[in-house]
C-alpha cells in the first residue's frame, strides 16, 4: 500500500509580534491597555498578542463609522463604491495564498480547504457585491433603497474570513459602515484584512475590526448601531434578540443547525457517501449546517454503512497545513471538551460509536471522525449540535418516516436529500423545514444564492438579492 509523503505548504504570511484594533483607519492599542493570546490548535503555541477592545473601543469605533458613513461613504455614488469593492476582491486575490495559510495556521482547518474554498469564497462575495453597488434601484427591493447607516457585526469562529466576507461585502455595497468583532480565537485573518483595506485606500471609519471575546460582543449589540448582524449561537443568538428587542435596530440571525441527509434506497450509493462525508467531516464538522444526521433508508442502511466506513478510514487527520490532510485540528481546547461530553453522552445512552485506526498528533486538539449507529431521535447526539466531526446514523422506511425524523428538531438551517428521482427530489424538498435544500450534493455555496434558516437556526438571508434587503431601509 502505498503511503503519502508529507506536502507541507511552503509559504508562511508575516504574522505581527501584536495587532492592535484597527478603528477609523488606524491601528491602536485598547484604551484600557486589555490583550489577549492567538493559539495555534494544531500545536497550541502562541502566534502573536492581540488588543482586546472595551466598551470605550467600540464608542470610539462606532462613533468613527458614523462620521464616515455620514461624510463619505453614504454620499459616495454607487459607482465609486463598488471600485472599492472591486479593489479588495482584487487584492484578496493577489494574496490568497497567504491568507489560506494564515487561516489555517489560526484557526486549525486544512490548507485545502482554506486554499480552495475559504479564500476564494471570500473573494466572491466581494466580486458579486461590487455589480450591486450602482444597481440597488433594480434589486426589486424598492425604488428608492437607502442604506441604514453603521452596522454592528459578530462573526464566528468556524469560518473567519469567509464571515467577514458575507457580512461586510453586502454591507459596503448598500452604503453602510460597519464594525466588526471577529471571534476572540481567530482573529488573525480580520486583521490582516484590515491591512488590506488600508492598501485599497479605503476611507477611514468604513470598516473597523475590533478583536475581543462576548463582553466586546456584548458592547457592540448595545452601542448605537442600526443594525446587528450575528453569526454562531442560538444560545447567544437569543440573548442578542432579547438586547435588540424594543429598540430601532435591525437583526439578522444565522444560528446553529442538526442537519438531516436523506439518503434514499435508489440514490447513488457511492455519490451518496462522498456527499455524506462532506457535509459532515468538512471543516471538523465545525459547519453550522454541517448533515450530522444521517438517514439512511433502512433497506440499504448496512451497505452504505459498510461503505461509508471505509471511506472515512481513508481520511487523514494531522496538520493543518500538509496538503494531503482531511481533517485538521478543532478549533479550541473549549470546543474539544464539549465534542468529548456530547460523544461520551451518546455511548452513555446507548449509541454505537466507530473511528476508524488513526494516530494523533501529541500536542494540539485534535477528535477522530466519528460515526454513531444504533442512534434514537431522543438521544442528546441526534438533537443538540455538537459541532465537531461526529456523524449521528437513523434509518427510516418510508418518505413520510424520513421527513418526520428530519423535521424532528427545533433547528432548520439544511438539509440534504439523495435519490434518482427528481420528483421524489422536489416532494423531499418541499416538505423539510429547512433554510437551504441540497439535492445529491452537499455544502454547495454562491455569493449569488441566499443563506439562512428557519425555527432556531435564525431569520434572514446572507447572499444574493435578498441578503441585500437587511443592510436596506426599503
Amino acid at each position: 500500500m502505498f503511503e503519502y509523503a508529507p506536502a507541507p505548504e511552503s509559504v508562511r504570511p508575516e504574522i505581527r509580534e501584536h495587532y492592535g484594533l484597527f478603528i477609523d483607519g488606524k491601528f491602536a492599542d485598547a484604551e484600557d491597555g486589555a490583550t489577549f493570546k492567538s493559539v495555534n490548535p494544531s500545536n497550541e503555541e502562541v502566534l502573536f498578542t492581540v488588543a482586546e477592545a472595551g466598551e470605550a473601543d467600540v464608542e470610539t469605533a462606532v462613533a468613527a463609522a458614523r462620521r464616515a458613513h455620514e461624510t463619505v461613504w453614504g454620499p459616495m455614488s454607487g459607482t465609486e463604491r463598488g471600485k472599492y469593492l472591486f479593489r479588495i476582491a482584487r487584492l484578496l486575490q493577489e494574496r490568497a495564498r497567504e491568507f489560506a495559510v494564515a487561516e489555517s495556521i489560526d484557526n486549525g482547518k486544512p490548507i485545502k480547504e482554506t486554499r480552495d474554498f475559504d479564500v476564494p469564497t471570500a473573494a466572491q462575495h466581494f466580486f458579486y457585491h461590487a455589480g450591486w453597488a450602482d444597481k440597488l434601484e433594480y434589486a426589486g427591493l424598492g425604488a428608492d433603497p437607502r442604506p441604514l447607516g453603521v452596522i454592528g457585526q459578530v462573526i464566528p469562529w468556524n469560518f473567519p474570513l469567509l464571515m467577514l466576507a458575507w457580512k461586510i461585502a453586502p454591507a459596503l455595497a448598500c452604503g453602510n459602515t460597519v464594525v466588526l468583532k471577529p471571534a476572540e480565537t481567530t482573529p488573525l485573518t480580520a486583521l490582516m484584512f484590515a491591512e488590506l483595506c488600508a492598501e485599497a485606500d479605503l476611507p477611514p471609519g468604513v470598516v473597523n475590526i475590533l478583536p475581543g471575546a462576548g463582553a466586546t460582543g456584548a458592547a457592540l449589540v448595545d452601542s448605537p448601531v442600526d443594525k446587528v448582524a450575528f453569526t454562531g449561537s442560538t444560545a447567544v443568538g437569543r440573548a442578542i434578540a432579547k438586547a435588540v428587542a424594543g429598540s430601532k435596530k435591525k437583526l439578522t440571525l444565522e444560528l446553529g443547525g442538526k442537519a438531516a441527509n436523506i439518503v434514499y434506497d435508489d440514490a447513488p450509493i457511492d455519490q451518496a457517501v462522498e456527499g455524506i462525508v462532506n457535509g459532515i467531516f468538512f471543516n471538523q464538522g465545525h459547519v453550522c449546517c454541517a448533515g450530522s444526521r444521517l438517514l439512511v433508508q433502512e433497506s440499504i442502511a448496512e451497505d452504505v454503512l459498510e461503505r461509508l466506513k471505509d471511506r472515512v478510514a481513508t481520511l487523514r487527520v494531522g496538520d493543518p497545513l500538509d496538503k494531503n490532510t482531511d481533517v485538521g485540528a478543532v478549533n479550541s481546547a473549549e470546543q474539544l471538551e464539549r465534542i468529548k461530553s456530547l460523544t461520551e453522552a451518546g455511548s452513555d445512552e446507548g449509541a454505537e460509536s466507530w473511528q476508524p485506526a488513526c494516530e494523533l498528533p501529541e500536542r494540539g486538539f485534535w477528535f477522530r471522525p466519528t460515526v454513531f449507529t444504533g442512534v434514537q431521535q431522543s438521544m442528546r447526539i441526534a438533537r443538540e449540535e455538537i459541532f465537531g466531526p461526529v456523524l449521528s446514523v437513523l434509518t427510516f422506511r418510508t418518505p413520510d418516516e424520513a421527513i418526520a425524523k428530519a423535521n424532528n428538531t427545533p433547528y432548520g438551517l439544511s438539509a440534504g436529500v439523495w435519490t434518482e428521482q427528481g420528483s421524489k427530489i422536489l416532494w423531499t424538498a418541499e416538505r423539510l423545514r429547512a433554510g437551504v435544500v441540497w439535492a445529491n450534493t452537499f455544502n454547495q455555496f454562491d455569493a449569488a444564492s441566499p443563506f439562512g434558516g428557519l425555527k432556531e437556526s435564525g431569520y434572514g438571508r446572507e447572499g444574493g438579492r435578498q441578503g441585500l434587503e437587511a443592510y436596506l431601509d426599503v
